[in-house]
């Protein structure tokens, strides 16, 4: 069986959003598929005491202009979303359901939904929009509306989170290949050095 690494991400993440269009690419050259997990970084803000990074003093105005900087020096459509940051609650149940399906599915839900909030200016908090990309995504809608109103879905999700947290994450996106935790979309070079000194290691 491929083996795989785990991504972490929060739809409300713009780093998040960076990360899953190069995800699959760094996944690929490592050998490895992509397991998509959404996570929530409210519940994680509230267990670290901490706060969203845009409303850390000076940080704050520094992480909104190197969003939008990293977007650009990696050519990827980027726009600073009027609401920002935002629950993403219906996202991550539409993609948790969606992952029951099929991942390849989830994947391709995932990173249209990112696109969505990051590059369209569409507002995904919003139920019709959410089942407007799975529609787009060739998913079935009213099974995916069931779905995220699924008490089974919401406890699933609710979980995730908890694993989430379990295993050590703190922030999006998150990467954890064999136990090795990467935070940050700048930690894609140092998964592929650990990956190859490993490598050289066996």
């Amino acid at each position: 069986m491929t083996k795989h690494l785990d991504f972490y991400f929060d739809f409300s993440s713009p780093y998040g959003y960076l990360a899953s269009t190069q995800i699959e690419a760094l996944a690929a050259e490592l050998g490895r598929s992509v397991n998509w997990r959404p996570i929530l970084l409210g519940p994680m803000f509230q267990a670290m005491g901490s706060v969203p990074l845009i409303q850390v003093p000076l940080k704050g105005e520094y992480a909104l202009h190197d969003f939008a900087r990293t977007a650009s020096l990696f050519d990827i459509p980027y726009a600073t979303p009027e609401s920002f940051p935002i629950s993403t609650l219906a996202a991550a149940r539409a993609t948790v359901f969606l992952r029951g399906q099929s991942m390849e599915l989830a994947a391709d839900f995932a990173k249209r939904i990112f696109s969505a909030y990051f590059a369209q200016g569409k507002d995904i908090r919003e139920g019709p929009v959410v089942l407007d990309v799975a529609a787009q995504a060739g998913a079935d809608v009213e099974a995916v509306a069931a779905g995220m109103a699924s008490d089974s879905i919401k406890t699933e999700l609710k979980q995730d989170v908890a694993d989430a947290m379990a295993r050590g994450v703190f922030g999006s996106p998150f990467v954890i290949m064999d136990n090795e935790a990467f935070w940050g979309f700048d930690r894609f070079p140092h998964i592929k050095m650990w990956a190859a000194n490993q490598q050289s290691a066996n």
